[in-house]
């Protein structure tokens, strides 16, 4: 797909996430939206915003083909003459000059697509980062083009002016997703009296229909075959900030290395990373785990490995399929096993991913280390463990369910984008 075609530019344009942020969870929901919007002859003039620089043809190697999109750069940098400033980019659009090759993407746009990442539709980051989340939903109100909140979370919202932006900006969506019930009544909060069931919807993580591409298989020879662990590099690497800032009452590093040991004596372990940073990065999943384990006992570390880098979520979600039972602390490597019927527990210090769990019927399988001494999660995470072939049943019951929700909300949405730009123009709520 050539990036002059006038199809590249104008059918739609995604916010929120990227293919190639280094985080294989925020890459998940790229290609998710990707695929589903190819399997529905849609994906050929898809528009997705990144913090590169200029405007790049993009090919997003997902199991079934190539789906060809066009990245461009939209970036909140404080240099207002970059042509991806955020600044520049508004100031293009409400003015006219001076253009530039993002704003054109944005003028020529059928619907604007937001994910907010998924769960950063909030202003727990901090003001800077809300406006960022808040930036493309405001333009698509701005140049009056449709625009729809794929599955995510909403909230919270600890200031009072950042609620009633968030409230306007979901009123004036031409359809919104919540991605669990929790985050549903938050959304149904916000939207007061304009809550309209055939607009404002209950979905799931689009993650869930992310495709699988089947790696190299790896050996599960042992008792109870392969283990999964992915491990938090943002957790892991700051272990006194997980205890400031999220209020851990858990030692998350020794509860894994006491985890890691115990099953390491039945079964083989992998350690999964899934946020894949430089080496020393704070955030390196591949740090975490190298660090882990070699600080395991030299007899433990024989029956330990850490897999490769998954070059995309596809691959990951494949490695992870393999697993008889998955542990993991990024909630996209759970989506990953839950996705793929693999009895899946969760260490998180988030509403969010219990959320996500209740909706597979796994919620008992999410461990919480704010509210666990480090002996209750080794204890509750091993008790996953051992009931893994009653959550495998569980998931055999709850998870065509989830997966037909996924299908189903993907195709109400690409129906949505069909009615919303046929023509009619949105009329702003206030």
């Amino acid at each position: 797909m050539p990036l002059e075609t006038e199809k590249a530019h104008q059918t739609l344009t995604l916010f929120g996430c990227s293919p190639d942020t280094g985080n294989l969870g925020v890459s998940a929901l790229c290609y998710s939206i990707a695929h589903g919007l190819s399997q529905r002859d849609l994906g050929g003039g898809l528009a997705i915003a990144d913090y590169g620089r200029g405007v790049r043809s993009v090919a997003l190697h997902l199991p079934s083909r190539p789906v060809q999109t066009a990245c461009f750069g939209v970036s909140p940098t404080k240099r207002f003459y970059r042509p991806e400033s955020m600044i520049r980019i508004g100031a293009s659009l409400r003015f006219g000059i001076p253009s530039s090759a993002s704003a054109d993407i944005l003028r020529r746009t059928q619907a604007i697509l937001d994910i907010s990442g998924g769960d950063s539709f909030t202003d727990l980051y901090g003001p800077k980062r809300f406006a960022a989340v808040c930036f493309p939903k405001q333009l698509a109100l701005t140049l009056k083009k449709p625009l729809i909140l794929l599955p995510q979370t909403y909230g919270p919202f600890k200031e009072a002016r950042s609620h009633q932006i968030a409230a306007k900006l979901a009123r004036n969506a031409a359809q919104a997703w919540a991605r669990d019930a929790r985050s549903f009544g938050i959304l149904r909060e916000l939207l007061g009296d304009a809550f309209d069931p055939a607009r404002h919807r209950l979905g799931v993580d689009v993650a869930f229909a992310l495709p699988t591409a089947i790696p190299e298989p790896v050996s599960t020879e042992g008792t109870h075959g392969l283990v999964g662990i992915n491990v938090s590099g943002l957790i892991w690497n700051n272990p006194e900030g997980s205890r400031t800032r999220y209020g851990f009452v858990a030692d998350y590093r020794a509860a894994i290395r006491t985890i890691v040991e115990r099953l390491s004596q039945t079964t083989p372990v992998t350690l999964i990373p899934h946020v894949l940073t430089p080496p020393g990065h704070y955030e390196s999943d591949r740090t975490a785990c190298e660090e882990l384990l070699e600080s395991l006992p030299s007899g433990v570390r024989e029956n330990v490995r850490v897999c490769a880098d998954p070059t995309d979520p596809c691959k990951a979600k494949g490695m992870i399929a393999q697993c008889t039972w998955f542990l993991g602390t990024r909630m996209h490597a759970t989506i990953a096993g839950l996705s793929s019927g693999v009895p899946t527990a969760a260490i998180s210090y988030s509403d969010k991913t219990l959320g996500v769990f209740e909706s597979c019927g796994q919620g008992e399988h999410v461990h919480d280390p704010r509210r666990l001494s480090t002996d209750e999660l080794i204890e509750r995470v091993l008790w996953s463990f051992g009931n893994r072939a009653m959550a495998r049943a569980s998931l055999a019951q709850t998870l065509p369910g989830v997966l037909m929700q996924a299908t189903a909300q993907m195709n109400d949405i690409v129906n949505a984008v069909q009615c919303f730009t046929t023509g009619q123009e949105l009329e702003p709520i206030s």
